[in-house]
């Protein structure tokens, strides 16, 4: 471990090196650092610098919009953009004069549920007290929606043609391997999977494999989260030809069995 501590100084003094030749300064007060995994007792403990300049030790950690815990969970970015997004959604009920609800409904789309999708196949949840924290956004929107009052959730959702925030999450990480595998993005499907394409009469050809995991982080991470899901889909219901047809046929009644919450 203390070799390791070495090794990154020794890179980020090659790295104030570099900034000083390019004449590229260096913003130190948004530099900080980050322990993962095992060992985060004695790596909290060294103290690393760029310039002179000590970097502060943090227990989380915002990275490109996602909030990033040292155990690699997600539980504060959650509570943080479902407490941005309840924000968004009081302020729109507040402040739209019209109170036509397909107009309400068309505005939540556009102004709150991205926030609480945004990077989804990061940090979606596995945990039923997170599930249910981010619904609680959609479910409080649509019950306050004129003439929703009084109808349970999933009446609410089927009149104004929504579907549960879980349920879309699945479909985002079923898209994003269909991404991987098709070669759409830029990232290899063998740093996610091993593939294990073959035909079969009961399943699709484009298989995927996984060892099998006891980390209990890592058996919740996208990878494994996803694997059994996209190996079941039927070959017969769901169209490979396109990422669009591919959308298309995901259909809500095949992909709510895999829900962990059922909000009817």
């Amino acid at each position: 471990m203390i070799d390791t501590t070495f090794k990154l100084q020794d890179q980020l003094d090659k790295l104030a090196e570099w900034a000083s030749v390019w004449q590229l300064p260096i913003s130190y007060s948004k530099c900080c650092a980050i322990t993962v995994g095992r060992g985060i007792r004695h790596f909290q403990q060294q103290s690393y610098a760029i310039d002179e300049h000590v970097i502060q030790s943090v227990s989380s950690v915002v990275d490109l919009g996602v909030t990033v815990n040292n155990n690699l969970k997600f539980a504060l970015h959650i509570n943080n953009v479902c407490c941005k997004a309840h924000r968004r959604a009081n302020l729109l009920l507040r402040c739209f004069q019209s109170k036509n609800v397909e107009s309400l409904v068309s505005a939540f789309k556009v102004y709150v549920r991205p926030i609480i999708e945004y990077c989804s196949v990061v940090w979606n949840p596995c945990l039923l007290k997170d599930i249910k924290t981010i619904e609680t956004v959609q479910r409080k929107f649509t019950k306050r929606l004129p003439g929703m009052k009084t109808l349970s959730y999933h009446q609410r959702l089927v009149k104004l043609g929504l579907e549960s925030l879980e349920l879309r999450r699945l479909r985002a990480d079923l898209l994003f391997t269909y991404k991987l595998v098709f070669g759409i993005t830029d990232l290899k499907l063998s740093d996610f999977f091993t593939p294990n394409f073959h035909r079969t009469s009961r399943r699709h050809r484009y298989q995927l494999y996984l060892p099998t995991c006891k980390n209990s982080i890592r058996s919740n991470s996208y990878p494994y989260r996803v694997l059994s899901i996209w190996n079941e889909l039927s070959p017969h219901e769901t169209n490979f030809n396109s990422i669009a047809t591919f959308k298309s046929s995901l259909t809500s009644e095949q992909l709510l069995r895999h829900c962990k919450v059922n909000f009817i």
